[in-house]
């Protein structure tokens, strides 16, 4: 990324704080760049996690916890309260173990790392291999099985696919870095397509089209079926320690009161 984008998000989310009256705690790059193949004309998914004065959180009515601030060809910014976070990560939504572990990170601070000294403690295996098996079988009936195929689309079936090998193989969350995963969890003779495919997308626009590859194609046919074998065979119950959410929740909240 290069200084003044860098410039312009760290812009954007003074911009924010002082709009809004929150105090950003952590901010990361959310899409395909975080995931290591961005296009050349891919936009800049900028996710965050912030807090409002203590106050705010006493109010009888319902108050709106996530902040939309932008969206158009460059920048796609938007955060969740922590309160929201919070309850969400207490049932394992997987998308807050991905900010968690994004490789760019914009801002964070001491209260968000209270969270990710504990968060892997509320990580399901039956949650994030719904989730992300959901996400792979969508993908891949509408956008893979035609003969010509946009080709960023395999993507967005194979890291799902390889999130769910590594959980069911690691039992703990997948890695942001599709190139992580593939060297984790991609058969070796299937490589060489991906890595071209890589190199398609990083050096292409976003709206390239190409032959369908059937080997890929095959392998995800598989792999779901795979999947879905394995996740009934999962057995991952456990009892989740609100109480301990509670405890971070308020020191956050001590701290945005100073």
């Amino acid at each position: 990324m290069s200084e003044e984008m860098n410039s312009i998000i760290q812009q954007k989310l003074d911009e924010i704080e002082q709009r809004e009256d929150v105090r950003i705690i952590h901010c990361i790059e959310s899409g395909s760049r975080a995931w290591g193949f961005a296009s050349p004309d891919s936009d800049y998914d900028v996710r965050f996690i912030y807090v409002r004065r203590p106050e705010f959180y006493l109010k009888l009515e319902k108050t709106r916890d996530v902040i939309e601030w932008q969206l158009d060809d460059t920048l796609d910014i938007n955060g969740w309260d922590i309160q929201k976070a919070l309850r969400l990560l207490y049932r394992s939504n997987p998308t807050l173990f991905e900010w968690n572990g994004s490789p760019i990170v914009y801002r964070t601070s001491e209260d968000w790392k209270m969270v990710s000294d504990v968060i892997n403690e509320y990580f399901v295996m039956e949650s994030g291999i719904y989730h992300y098996l959901s996400t792979a079988k969508g993908n891949y009936r509408e956008y893979l099985k035609s003969d010509e195929v946009r080709l960023k689309k395999y993507f967005y079936v194979i890291r799902p696919i390889l999130a769910c090998r590594w959980i069911l193989d690691r039992k703990c969350p997948p890695p942001m870095l599709v190139a992580r995963r593939v060297e984790a969890e991609l058969d070796s003779e299937l490589r060489p397509y991906v890595e071209e495919l890589l190199d398609i997308k990083m050096n292409s626009p976003e709206t390239a089209y190409g032959k369908r590859i059937d080997p890929l194609n095959e392998y995800i046919e598989h792999s779901i079926e795979d999947i879905q074998a394995g996740l009934e065979a999962v057995d991952d119950s456990r009892e989740a320690d609100i109480d301990r959410l509670n405890g971070i929740f308020l020191s956050i909240l001590k701290n945005s009161g100073r």
